[in-house]
């Protein structure tokens, strides 16, 4: 089969649930949602709302921000390191248990981590309050240690508690204001450890859910949605394609062969026959899986990205929290937002489209729906734009009615 790159552009938005109109949402949308992706990836940065909160509202609309976390109090996800810190279906804890239990190994890092770092006695200790005590949050515990918080500056009870996370003694038991409250695995989803599979079968199911969660995929993005070693997806990947369990497709001019799952071939030739096609616009979160990816982003929509959160002020391209515009199958241009609760505005600092966009009434309508949506979802509803090096294009919005 061979097939352009506008339909491998179809083929993973549609995978990944951005591809025709959204309709009214109920919580069970969101937990659907996450085992589509596969991962939620976490990440506190709030000028507007949590990234995770972002990446279900651009495949979803607006929602009450507390049902992402009530899904966790409920035990139907739970947190832990997938691709990064993430949300993660609670069907899925076996896969992840294999690596809590392999990192306790004496010579793992995280283990080295901990006793290079961790005072004597302090992780005893912590196990033994929560045992004795229930659910804790870092907050409970006073700082002695003359330190400032900070990322380099945890004290030693959140060390402790991050160490205990990782090796799978704890767990996130729910959020209160996005902070974390822990407490005993067991108490939490109680899990024997004979029925956790091994990594080569781990690697095998992640491997063929990539492919899934991609539409179609080349060999060399497969590793990073699961953040599994190249080396690993060269080991397992023959034995998937003898299987039959994906297929090699041909995608526009490149030489090497993509991917697709053996259940998959049906709505490819439907992308490819016009019969699904993506029509959505909105604004993505940087890490959203379909961006996440740099290289890949850059491979299917031409778009250099690179978040500029840690560049200093007077250095940034873009702005401080730039959010990819998808237009259809297009990565049309970019905008850095800000949402001013108090005022009720959404700010956007900076508007960019990227090079040979066209300014069109849809490009126009489409954006302007979606950042009303945006601002009310946030409660902002009015909509400012502060600065664009694009002025046709925000003159043609605000003229549309959206400032």
């Amino acid at each position: 089969m061979k097939i352009t790159l506008e339909h491998a552009r179809t083929a993973l938005l549609h995978a990944q649930g951005l591809t025709g109109r959204q309709r009214k949402v109920k919580k069970a949308d969101l937990l659907d949602t996450i085992r589509r992706i596969g991962v939620l990836q976490i990440d506190t940065i709030s000028v507007v709302n949590r990234s995770p909160y972002v990446v279900l509202w651009s495949r979803l609309g607006g929602y009450p921000l507390n049902w992402l976390t009530d899904l966790l109090a409920e035990r139907k996800l739970f947190e832990y390191w997938a691709h990064a810190a993430c949300f993660l279906p609670i069907e899925d804890f076996g896969q992840y248990r294999r690596f809590m239990l392999d990192r306790r190994v004496p010579d793992s890092e995280v283990n080295a981590w901990a006793s290079n770092r961790i005072p004597a006695g302090t992780i005893d200790g912590i196990r033994r309050h929560i045992r004795e005590n229930g659910e804790v949050r870092s907050a409970d515990f006073e700082r002695n240690d003359g330190y400032k918080g900070g990322w380099w500056g945890w004290k030693a009870e959140k060390m402790a508690l991050e160490y205990l996370f990782h090796v799978g003694e704890v767990m996130v038991a729910r959020r209160d204001n996005f902070q974390r409250i822990y407490d005993l695995q067991e108490r939490i989803h109680p899990w024997s450890d004979a029925k956790t599979p091994d990594v080569g079968a781990i690697h095998a199911d992640w491997i063929e859910r990539t492919v899934r969660m991609l539409g179609v995929a080349p060999e060399r993005w497969l590793a990073d949605y699961f953040r599994i070693k190249k080396g690993d997806v060269k080991r397992v990947l023959p034995g998937l394609v003898k299987a039959g369990v994906l297929t090699r497709v041909h995608v526009g001019d490149d030489p090497q062969a993509w991917l697709v799952h053996r259940d998959d071939t049906d709505t490819l030739q439907q992308i490819a026959d016009g019969a699904i096609k993506a029509s959505r616009t909105t604004v993505l979160s940087p890490f959203d899986p379909v961006v996440w990816d740099r290289d890949r982003l850059l491979g299917m929509f031409g778009m250099d990205y690179k978040i500029e959160v840690y560049t200093p002020e007077h250095k940034r391209k873009f702005g401080y929290f730039t959010l990819p515009i998808l237009h259809g199958t297009r990565m049309v241009g970019r905008l850095d937002p800000k949402a001013h609760r108090k005022d009720g505005v959404l700010e956007i600092r900076r508007l960019h489209l990227e090079p040979g966009v066209k300014v069109t009434n849809k490009l126009v309508t489409g954006l302007n729906s979606a950042l009303h949506d945006f601002a009310q979802w946030h409660g902002t509803p009015q909509v400012k734009i502060t600065d664009t090096d694009t002025p046709a294009f925000a003159d043609a919005l605000r003229s549309s009615g959206l400032d």
